[in-house]
């Protein structure tokens, strides 16, 4: 259990909504860990139970059919799954997608996907990058070429979470390949549209209960009134959400890390070795004592961060800043937790395995630790 004393970020409205998450997951997500694991996805019967708990996106309006909760419910939710040890794509529909719905749709868009989404019955997507562009947006192919009423999609994406379940994708697409990064548009198509295809679910490093695929585009046709926000105005939109995103991975790379810490003190305070503890070793004492004075400066500017959003005034400067070393840390404290345990560290049966593989892709995925410090560098 997620025990972090003096949290200021944080009332006893988001306390209460913590014992909601975790009663939900430790019946419908902890017993099922290693069964996500091995079939590389999440089923649907989780997301369901979710939204009957008001956990999928909470802060939607009411005028939207939603609670009209602050971003700090979302935080607790991903605190709390990061330190459960599942990469399940709930905080991608909590944190990112449900705003791009409710801030850029139209109130047709609204009305045929939010409600879903609340519920758990509709799963979303967002298809940025392809083979050949990440971190660069600026630089992807697909296109959407106007014909008529309708624009006509093709192209392929890749490292897409929610891919093998998504029922609607947002996708990222030119639709005036000359503009550069001003001539593209973020388009609705739903997994059930002719030319549209999943592809294999990627077998990655880790974070294997997530979905994550390729997803391909062949003379995908769509109506106009699918485009989310103005057209060629979809970077812009991108750029819009970063700072949420951002921090959403630096709530998850905290959650992760104080259960990395947590496994270690309990399994050097158990483990024996020359007659004594583990932990009665100075170099494990010193270990430990380093890495929980990191634990204790980062739930403090966590919940600094998370502040200065609930106000709005996180830069994107600041929430890159919190994404690179919030990240950055959480290697560290993963692998320093591996080391403690020995030979068991690297055994899958330990939870420390699967949080040390989880955490790699956290330095790249949002923006890569070099992109963050290209970003920080501009507000200095």
């Amino acid at each position: 259990m997620l025990e972090v004393a003096n949290r200021s970020a944080y009332n006893e409205d988001h306390e209460a909504f913590r014992e909601t998450v975790r009663k939900v997951f430790g019946e419908h997500m902890e017993p099922h860990l290693d069964q996500h694991e091995e079939e590389g996805i999440v089923p649907r019967s989780a997301w369901k139970a979710l939204g009957e708990a008001g956990m999928l996106c909470p802060t939607v309006s009411e005028e939207n059919g939603g609670l009209g909760l602050d971003f700090g419910f979302n935080c607790v939710l991903t605190e709390e799954l990061a330190y459960l040890g599942s990469a399940a794509g709930f905080t991608l529909q909590n944190d990112i997608t449900v705003n791009y719905f409710e801030r850029l749709g139209s109130p047709e868009q609204k009305e045929k996907y939010i409600p879903g989404m609340i519920s758990g019955d509709v799963i979303t997507a967002i298809a940025m990058t392809e083979p050949g562009a990440g971190s660069d947006l600026q630089g992807i192919r697909t296109t959407a070429v106007e014909d008529g009423n309708h624009l006509v999609i093709n192209g392929s994406k890749t490292y897409i979470t929610n891919g093998q379940n998504a029922d609607v994708v947002i996708v990222v697409a030119k639709t005036d390949p000359n503009a550069g990064a001003k001539g593209t548009s973020l388009i609705l198509v739903d997994a059930d549209t002719p030319g549209f295809a999943r592809g294999r679910n990627l077998d990655k490093i880790g974070q294997h209960s997530a979905d994550t695929s390729e997803l391909f585009f062949e003379d995908v046709r769509v109506p106009k009134t699918n485009i989310l926000g103005g057209e060629n105005r979809g970077f812009i939109h991108l750029m819009e959400e970063l700072p949420q995103e951002r921090l959403s991975i630096a709530v998850s790379a905290m959650g992760g890390a104080q259960r990395a810490f947590d496994e270690a003190v309990k399994f050097t305070k158990e483990r024996k070795a020359f007659g004594r503890t583990v932990f009665e070793f100075q170099n494990s004492k010193f270990a430990l004592a380093d890495l929980s004075a990191k634990l204790q400066v980062g739930w403090a500017h966590l919940d600094w961060a998370i502040a200065r959003h609930l106000k709005g005034e996180l830069t994107t400067g600041e929430a890159s800043a919190a994404k690179l070393w919030h990240s950055e840390m959480q290697w560290e404290m993963v692998d320093a937790c591996l080391q403690l345990h020995g030979g068991a560290g690297y055994m899958n049966e330990y939870p420390i395995a699967r949080l040390w593989r989880d955490a790699r892709v956290q330095r790249i995925y949002g923006g890569t630790s070099e992109i963050m410090k290209e970003v920080v560098s501009r507000e200095i």
